[in-house]
């Protein structure tokens, strides 16, 4: 008898061990973000998110569109227009001036990595003609790409009426563009030299602290920040081919919060297989 209680308790032990392992396992990371979500870029699932379908303010990560009509456009190599308005947009900068001869490829690189919003404006007049025909150029291709919940009015995203996105949305398109090389490796750079046409250059810095943390596969994307948004960030992070997306938008924790997240997506796979 004695015997028989004793193996019952040495089972329930283990079960209740196996039911401990599995719930830490399993423990998702929580975070105080207004809208966030993390997804599989390979099939799209969804392995984490909080309000993903809430209307946000994108602040800079809606450079994303901006660069990606860019590196669409077949339009690289030619000259951008920069205009008054370009130039006199308000901070981030990259700080063109009137005059300045830089390539559509060069500005594009440079907006991306220290987030200009005068590179922006000065992209949207080049592609668009001017700033409202190229939001009509991002609402189109945000259609195309399934961003339902959508809607740009600039290049750069200072906070506008009428202008919103949701977490899921931004990783659709950030799904999209990662699939572009040329994309990837801009988003992926620490730092970058920009080239001018008149062969001067111009030293930037990103301002993505998660890229620049050490995390183990980090490979990018975007930040933003406005009064109306809060802290924003879409990252990207890849570990044996495997690439996820996060979103976090109004997160004064998105620093610490992009790490917890991608360690939580990564561990429900089993790379050993």
């Amino acid at each position: 008898m004695k015997k028989i209680i004793s193996n019952i308790m040495a089972i329930a032990l283990l079960v209740f061990v196996c039911n401990l392992g599995i719930a830490q396992a399993e423990q998702a990371p929580g975070t105080i973000a207004g809208s966030a979500i993390l997804v599989d870029a390979d099939n799209g699932d969804i392995l984490l998110s909080k309000d993903p379908g809430k209307w946000m303010h994108p602040a800079s990560t809606t450079k994303i569109m901006t660069t990606v009509l860019a590196l669409e456009s077949g339009k690289l190599n030619e000259p951008l227009v920069i205009s008054k308005k370009a130039v006199e947009t308000e901070p981030s900068s990259l700080g063109l001036k009137l005059g300045d001869k830089i390539t559509l490829g060069e500005a594009t690189a440079g907006m991306m990595v220290v987030s200009g919003n005068d590179a922006a404006v000065a992209i949207a007049e080049t592609l668009g003609g001017s700033v409202e025909n190229f939001a009509n150029m991002m609402n189109a291709k945000a259609k195309a790409i399934g961003m339902k919940h959508t809607h740009f009015i600039n290049p750069n995203g200072l906070t506008a009426v009428g202008q919103h996105t949701t977490a899921v949305d931004m990783a659709k398109l950030a799904v999209y563009a990662m699939k572009n090389p040329k994309f990837r490796e801009i988003v992926g750079r620490k730092a970058y030299n920009v080239k001018y046409m008149d062969g001067h250059t111009q030293y930037v810095t990103t301002t993505n602290r998660f890229l620049k943390s050490g995390y183990p596969g980090a490979c990018g994307i975007k930040t933003g920040f406005t009064n109306a948004a809060g802290e924003c960030l879409v990252a990207g992070a890849e570990r044996h081919g495997k690439l996820l997306i996060a979103v976090f938008y109004n997160d004064d924790n998105r620093w610490t919060d992009a790490p917890r997240w991608f360690d939580y997506g990564f561990s429900q796979y089993d790379f050993a297989k």
